[in-house]
């Protein structure tokens, strides 16, 4: 299989952002008006190249980076690194953070405070409780979807049984995507407009 154009660029620890083209997904990325619906942390393995670290249906676990590439719409993907590039220390404490919750099961209610996880949550808690560093956005639901008024409320009562959580805290890729403590070290060409 050849290499993908961005993994001579990547460095462990790197935050790896795509979008993954189901239903779901889709309308996470259409509430948020970004293309960005998944997360994961890149890792290099001397055995097995690169791995991604990622909460994704039903559990967290290792992905390898071109069957989580793969999952991505035509292939999109954003990779974005903390400013001033990390340690050997703080890359050591991320993987041990991530290898702590691997096997926690999967939210589907995007519920940050839940013992689960979810993509954007498992980066943000990783980062914040392994280097002290806060990646992404924590809002309400209540922020998330009123900032996109074209956002078919329809779908997210249907998903939450009748009744929106409002005031539920959850964070999104979107968030992580526009972070201002990330640079965006190498991106694919936009292939369609968010919505």
């Amino acid at each position: 299989m050849p290499k993908h154009p961005a993994e001579d660029l990547l460095k462990p620890g790197d935050i790896l952002i795509t979008r993954i083209p189901n239903f779901l997904y889709r309308r996470v990325a259409d509430a948020t008006g970004s293309l960005a619906s998944h997360v994961g942390i890149a890792f290099y393995d001397p055995d097995q190249g690169w791995l991604v670290a990622e909460s994704a249906v039903p559990r967290v676990r290792y992905s390898t980076l071109a069957s989580f590439i793969a999952r991505s719409e035509h292939g999109w993907l954003v990779v974005r690194r903390l400013h001033g590039g990390l340690s050997l220390g703080q890359v050591q404490a991320l993987r041990a953070a991530c290898d702590a919750r691997m096997g926690k099961l999967y939210h589907l209610g995007f519920h940050y405070l839940s013992a689960r996880q979810f993509c954007s949550k498992f980066v943000h808690e990783v980062y914040l409780s392994a280097i002290g560093v806060e990646v992404g956005k924590l809002e309400t639901f209540q922020s998330l979807l009123s900032s996109q008024p074209d956002t078919p409320l329809w779908f997210w009562r249907l998903w939450f049984l009748g009744r929106i959580p409002w005031t539920r805290l959850t964070i999104t890729p979107a968030s992580q995507l526009r972070c201002g403590q990330l640079e965006t070290i190498w991106e694919s060409p936009c292939f369609l407009n968010p919505k």
